[in-house]
Formats: structure tokens, C-alpha cells, sequence
């Protein structure tokens, strides 16, 4: 959890998808970090213990239901609803960052890999936040962060599914201001640069390590550098933010530097 905290989401309640590991499990702990009361999701139900364990023992508020979120709108529903009993009733922020990447080429890419990657990617966090944002709206107004990715306007040779569902995610953002941010329920998304664990001492780099030379950061970012930007846009101090994309990538997509 993060060392430092001001409250900011003090009182408010919090579903992340997918935050069983890696940038969903910082979100939930930087949200419990803040004072929400936070649903940790996901199918590991292992995993999801071990993080609801942690954000516990740390002083915070947090449940796991298990869930498989494979496009089925029922699928989103059913979680939706268990969400909501949970939380005692209502859900102030919604955070849509469950997802899978298969690193396929585009010929090499059948035609249930191409329906289970937007099944998990786009088709989830469609009928979820239909589930839940009009319910928000009802209660007086909550918050949605989506989650994007960098190759979705830098392209690379490989990933073209997986970019194109982070693209769809940032169309549906920006709809989605529009369409819920009059009714009290603002809508804006993150879009993580290269997040990895440094490549072992005396190994080769990763292929995502490479692509960060030549960027200000010069590095790999870290799961808890996007979470701190997610509670910005849930919290309050974003109340101005509607349907943008904040590029939390250390530089990658629109910045150049001359590479050491």
C-alpha cells in the first residue's frame, strides 16, 4: 500500500476488476490506502485473499468475490449486483481494468482468441458499467476509470487485438462522459505505459525495456505509478476531469529524447 495517504476517498466505495496482481492489485490497495472501502476482483480467489488479507492487515477496507468476466453480459451483471451487496448498497467509483493480451500476430490470430480478448477487454466493462452507471447516477453522481494502454496510438508489430480493444476503451470513455457525465458520473481513463519487473541481473532486457530508451523516463514504470494517477481521477480533486486519457507512460507515446 502507499506510504502516504491523505484520505481522498474517504467513505467511498470502490469496485477494481481484475485486481488480483500487478496494476489492479496497486489500485486496490492505493484506493484502501485513501479510506475506500474497496471490492477486489478477479477469478484467482488465492490471490484475491492474499490481497484482501494485506489491504486488512494494513488498517484498510476490502472484499474479494470471484468473478469471470468473459463478455457475457450476464457475467458483468452478476458481478455488479454482489458488488453492490457488498458495499452496503451502493458503488461510488468503478475502475474497468481487467484484461487479457495475447501476443499474437494478426495471421496468427483465430477466431476465439479475436472474441475472447474483446469478450474480457471491451464486451466486460461494457455491461458492467452499463450495470452500474446508471445506478450511480440514481444515488447523486460516482466516478468510472477505465484503463487504456500506450499501443493503442503508438502501434508496435505485434498486439494489434489487444491494442485495438485499449482503443475501443478510450472511444468508450469519452462516450461515456458524454453520455453519463451530465447525470453526476464523471468518466475518464488511465493509459499505462511499460509496466514490467526489471529483467534479472545478467539476463537480456525484455522487449518492453527496450522500447522505453529514447524516453524521459528511460525506465519501466511501476503498477503503483498508475495507481496513484487512477485515485486522482476517482477522487474528487478530478471533479473538473470528463472523458480524457491521461498517459501515464513515462513519456513513450508523445515525447523524444536523444538515447544515451
Amino acid at each position: 500500500m502507499t506510504d502516504t495517504t491523505s484520505g481522498r476517498l474517504s467513505g467511498k466505495a470502490a469496485l477494481v476488476t481484475g485486481s488480483t496482481s500487478n496494476i489492479g492489485r496497486a489500485i486496490a490497495e492505493a484506493f484502501a490506502a485513501e479510506g475506500a472501502h474497496v471490492v477486489v476482483s478477479g477469478r484467482d480467489r488465492g490471490r484475491g485473499a492474499e490481497v484482501v488479507e494485506g489491504i486488512r492487515a494494513a488498517g484498510g477496507r476490502a472484499d474479494f468475490l470471484a468473478a469471470d468476466l468473459d463478455g457475457s453480459p450476464e457475467a458483468s451483471r452478476d458481478l455488479a449486483e454482489r458488488a453492490v451487496a457488498a458495499l452496503g448498497g451502493r458503488i461510488d467509483i468503478l475502475v474497468n481494468n481487467a484484461g487479457v493480451y495475447p501476443g499474437h500476430d494478426t495471421a496468427g490470430t483465430d477466431g476465439k482468441t479475436f472474441d475472447q480478448v474483446y469478450g474480457v477487454n471491451v464486451k466486460a466493462p461494457f455491461f458492467l458499467t452499463a450495470a452500474l452507471a446508471p445506478r450511480m447516477a440514481r444515488a447523486g453522481g460516482g466516478a468510472i476509470v477505465n484503463l487504456g494502454s500506450w499501443i493503442a496510438r503508438l502501434g508496435v508489430p505485434l498486439g494489434a487485438l489487444y491494442s485495438s480493444t485499449k482503443g475501443a476503451m478510450e472511444t468508450l470513455t469519452r462516450a461515456w462522459a458524454a453520455e453519463f457525465g451530465p447525470r453526476g458520473v464523471r468518466v475518464n481513463a488511465v493509459s499505462p505505459g511499460v509496466v514490467l519487473p526489471p529483467s534479472p541481473a545478467g539476463t537480456e532486457p525484455h522487449p518492453g525495456e527496450v522500447m522505453m530508451k529514447g524516453t524521459p523516463a528511460g525506465a519501466v514504470g511501476t503498477p503503483e505509478a498508475i495507481a496513484r494517477a487512477v485515485v486522482w481521477l476517482a477522487s474528487d480533486e478530478a471533479a473538473f476531469a470528463h472523458g480524457t486519457v491521461v498517459d501515464v507512460d513515462g513519456g513513450r507515446t508523445g515525447v523524444a529524447v536523444i538515447a544515451a
